[in-house]
């Protein structure tokens, strides 16, 4: 895609220098365009032409560009910027979470039980109820009985009898699980807890209804045996409805591109299928979920690169480390502050990570481990370094989100992305004091000020559909530190400015994927994606950034969204 971008700003410059020179389908005038091209930081009209960027500069250059056929749109003044890139999330999760039981913004037990058995009158008996979203540090009321927190299924199973019920923690690294579900997967009080999870159980060792970390799957299993007796036509039917629901929630939000982190090989061949026959909807940048290192063949199976057009790439492997900090998984150095018999889980053993990370090296693929802990990311970086990691291989932790000041340096001396949400960080602040203390918390929690003055490479993300995917939330939160507006900022000293925020959400992710010489930036010779936003995110008061309208999404130079309203 390189070799093409410098084919078409060479075709450009001879057009340019020709009397017959093409003219441009769509032009944007009369706006702020934030660029990300430090070489050309603002602009206020782009041409566009074959779905690429032919002009980006001020309205007088216009005129050339234009002719009777030409679309000339006039922004009145309005704020643009390159078409937003998430930089970690979970696609085909988040249109799945638009399907079924969305529960991330359920604030007690009472009223999830609610929700489910809303949802278990509208199915058939028998079939599985899912969801997703709960997170019990965020309830404002007691659901009674816990362990570690968490309620026991019994109101659950009482209130959904006829459905095997799963409904993840918000992180995704837990799950709670109805009698019914729990009776289907087995779960007796003689069930051993697998390596790198937990069964929750009370003191006379009777489960919960809680699975932590690799625990999950005795209960996906079922699921999956369940849902695998559909044919593989209904099965792809039901995926391809699912991506439109992610597709169409991004595009309301002016985002044009959006890194997968993780997927089967199953959902990377039907990414690849759609992308093929042009219908996959936006660009997608996909890692492999934790393929085993036999699994990683050669260079003529993967990765797949710029396939449909641009539309898809997986060059990527997606490793699990360790867990989430909510959930008590994050592999921690020193016991947790309120929690002191724990440090957390690694989820997979370090040889396999050392073995994967070797894999990659040979195969020129990029590895992206996810590490929240600071056990977790010191070992993560021990492995990267022991493998020769550099800058050109542009390996990447994610999340990065609790790192001892030691190991802080390192990222940058080892050329390693850190690749963090910042909604993450105003998301968790209610509990993390809790779980790390004060001082831990202080120098090591979600330090992106630290690591920027370090000069290392830095992404964002919002991790959907563990937050939403909304980029304007994490924006504020990349400023400001706070949650919302009028709430307290998490130690304010490690928040980006504006500039580094928007970078955060355009240039940075695009050179997080091997993408920055197509996208990211508004340039001559770049795909045309941009999104009109109703106000100037440089320029307005941080506590209107939430409140953001995407007015306008443009992807390829075709206006795939606008603002029903007409804002």
């Amino acid at each position: 895609m390189r070799l093409l971008t410098i084919l078409f700003a060479a075709s450009f410059f001879a057009w340019s220098c020709s009397p017959s020179q093409p003219k441009a389908q769509l032009v944007l005038q009369n706006a702020y365009f934030f660029t990300a091209d430090s070489l050309q930081p603002m602009a206020t009209a782009v041409a566009i032409l074959d779905g690429r960027l032919v002009y980006v500069g001020n309205q007088e250059g216009l005129k050339e560009w234009i002719d009777d056929q030409t679309e000339v749109i006039d922004l009145q003044g309005k704020f643009a910027l390159p078409g937003l890139i998430e930089g970690h999330g979970h696609f085909s999760a988040l249109g799945r979470s638009l399907r079924n039981l969305q529960l991330l913004h359920t604030r007690s037990w009472k009223e999830i039980i609610e929700a489910a058995q809303q949802k278990a009158n509208q199915l058939p008996a028998g079939e599985w109820l899912e969801g997703r979203g709960w997170h019990q540090e965020k309830w404002v009321e007691s659901p009674g009985k816990t362990v570690n927190g968490y309620p026991y299924h019994d109101a659950l199973s009482e209130a959904t009898p006829l459905h095997p019920t799963i409904l993840y923690h918000a992180s995704g690294h837990a799950l709670l699980a109805n009698q019914k579900a729990m009776e289907l997967a087995g779960i007796s009080v003689e069930t051993p807890d697998p390596l790198g999870g937990r069964i929750v159980r009370d003191l006379n060792g009777r489960a919960i209804g809680v699975f932590e970390e690799n625990a999950m799957e005795l209960i996906e299993r079922p699921l999956k045996e369940w849902k695998d007796k559909r044919t593989e036509a209904e099965k792809q039917a039901e995926h391809d409805t699912i991506v439109q629901y992610a597709v169409r929630q991004c595009l309301r939000y002016g985002i044009t591109s959006f890194q997968d982190a993780g997927s089967s090989l199953w959902e990377l061949q039907q990414y690849e299928r759609l992308a093929k026959a042009g219908q996959l909807g936006m660009r997608l940048w996909a890692m492999r979920a934790q393929p085993l290192p036999s699994e990683l063949r050669s260079k003529q199976d993967y990765p797949k690169v710029d396939v449909g057009n641009g539309f898809f790439t997986s060059r990527a492997v997606k490793a699990y480390f360790d867990g989430a900090l909510g959930s008590y998984g994050a592999w921690l150095l020193a016991p947790y502050a309120d929690k002191p018999d724990s440090y957390g889980q690694n989820t997979t053993p370090l040889d396999t990570i050392a073995t994967l990370a070797q894999r990659c090296r040979e195969l020129g693929l990029q590895f992206c481990v996810h590490a929240i802990g600071d056990r977790g990311n010191r070992e993560v970086l021990n492995v990267f370094e022991q493998k020769g990691c550099n800058a050109s291989l542009r390996w990447r932790v994610e999340h990065a989100q609790h790192i001892d000041p030691i190991d802080q340096p390192r990222f940058q001396q080892l050329g390693v992305i850190a690749s963090m949400q910042a909604i993450h960080c105003t998301s968790d602040a209610p509990f993390v004091v809790k779980r790390l203390g004060e001082q831990r918390a202080k120098e090591g929690a979600y330090a992106w000020r630290s690591l920027l003055d370090l000069h290392t490479r830095m992404t964002n993300g919002t991790d959907t559909p563990v937050e939403e995917v909304d980029p304007f939330a994490c924006l504020y939160a990349s400023v400001t530190r706070r949650h919302h507006v009028g709430g307290p900022a998490f130690f304010p000293e490690q928040a980006m400015t504006r500039e580094e925020a928007l970078y955060s959400y355009t240039l940075w992710n695009a050179y997080a994927a091997f993408e920055e010489h197509q996208k990211g930036s508004l340039k001559v010779g770049k795909v045309a994606d941009i999104a009109v936003l109703d106000r100037n995110l440089l320029t307005c008061p941080a506590d209107e950034m939430p409140k953001t309208k995407a007015l306008m999404t443009i992807l390829a130079g075709k206006i795939v969204y606008q603002d029903p309203n007409g804002r």
